[in-house]
């Protein structure tokens, strides 16, 4: 594997992933490389209803959600797999439209931010969130994606 070079394995159960799947990986492939890693992610384009049974069953939490980010477990050995991503399809149309954005940057905006979860990134301080912020909005103008927060 090149050095930064990101693997991306992609499971769709939605329809309304069906063309987008090159731009979703394309924005990982920039956040590997902006990050400096080099791995392989899963990346779930789910729909509303896989996305609340993930979000229930590992967060404890009622309904869908827009991402969900699952590093490795602890003291698995699974060299280079930097954890699985996963997307709601519905969910993310639903805030694109309310905010006025394209469905596919919206997607990209949140597989990026996923992505930086993964390698432990947060947002529960203000400086936290203002600098992953900062990551997300780099990352995504490097593949042409207006900024997410403007």
């Amino acid at each position: 594997m090149a050095e930064h070079a990101l693997e991306v394995d992609i499971l769709a159960n939605s329809a309304l992933w069906r063309g987008h799947e090159a731009l979703l990986s394309e924005a990982l492939a920039a956040a590997a490389q902006a990050e400096g890693r080099a791995g392989t992610v899963s990346l779930l384009l789910g729909d509303d209803v896989s996305v609340a049974d993930l979000n229930q069953q590992f967060r404890g939490k009622k309904g869908p959600t827009n991402v969900l980010s699952f590093p490795p477990a602890p003291g698995t050995n699974q060299p280079g797999f930097l954890g699985d991503i996963a997307l709601a399809a519905e969910t993310i149309v639903e805030q694109a439209n309310f905010q006025g954005k394209r469905f596919e940057h919206h997607a990209a905006h949140l597989v990026v931010h996923g992505f930086l979860h993964l390698i432990g990134y947060d947002h529960e301080k203000p400086a936290d969130a203002e600098a992953m912020e900062k990551r997300e909005r780099a990352i995504l103008a490097s593949i042409g994606i207006e900024d997410p927060y403007a």
